[in-house]
């Protein structure tokens, strides 16, 4: 049943409709060359894009030889996502794929404002629609869930929202141990049988995608040509 639900999230008529996560960031990421991926962790999403240079940053070190073992990126650095520094401008895009959530608020905001300075075109952010506990996975004390991020907040920094992984009452926190190597997709399912609940999960997902404060996931886009443009004119 896995396979099967896997095969069609990635199927490409399917993901168009639903809107998948892959999906969105590969539409995001059409016309990014270079990205910078924080807190890439062991399996980042951006292997589905078609990224001519990517940097991926991971501060747990057993993530970090799993993904270099992959080769998803052209380069890696291991470290604080908090403290690692690049030149203005360095990057088309920069992506956090469940990331913010596991910083404190402030160092979130800090970081927030610090990547604006790195992305040339677009900064892309996805994180559990308001705090969602969890605590460390894989013995691994960075997955633990330090904030919460709603809608209303995100708009204001100037970030466009679309709802991801259907309606947020029918999934809860994570209460596993371990991080499989795409995610188990049932460990956020709220109710039994699993199977059942996250098939209706993801037809709600057609839905849920125009509504974001609705999801159980957000995926924000803040594009900072167009934002630029504004504010020179």
């Amino acid at each position: 049943m896995e396979k099967l639900i896997k095969k069609f999230y990635h199927n490409s008529i399917i993901s168009r409709i639903f809107h998948t996560l892959v999906y969105c960031l590969k539409r995001e990421l059409k016309d990014c060359d270079s990205v910078l991926d924080l807190g890439c962790g062991q399996d980042s999403p951006i292997k589905y894009c078609n990224v001519s240079h990517s940097i991926g940053v991971e501060g747990f070190k057993p993530y970090f030889e799993e993904t270099k073992r992959k080769k998803i990126h052209t380069k890696y650095l291991l470290g604080d996502i908090t403290k690692v520094n690049f030149e203005p401008k360095s990057f088309d895009a920069v992506i956090m794929i469940d990331v913010l959530e596991h910083l404190e608020k402030e160092q979130g905001r800090k970081l927030l404002k610090k990547v604006e300075k790195w992305a040339k075109k677009k900064i892309i952010v996805s994180t559990p629609n308001g705090y969602l506990p969890q605590k460390s996975l894989d013995k691994n004390l960075l997955q633990n869930h330090l904030s919460g991020w709603n809608v209303e907040e995100m708009k204001s920094f100037k970030y466009k929202a679309y709802g991801m992984a259907g309606w947020k009452f029918l999934r809860r926190e994570n209460i596993s141990e371990k991080v499989s190597q795409e995610g188990d997709i049932f460990a956020t399912i709220r109710f039994r049988p699993k199977s059942f609940w996250l098939i209706t999960s993801e037809l709600t997902q057609a839905v849920v995608y125009y509504f974001p404060t609705l999801a159980f996931e957000v995926f924000y886009v803040s594009n900072l040509e167009k934002t630029n443009s504004v504010k020179s004119c």
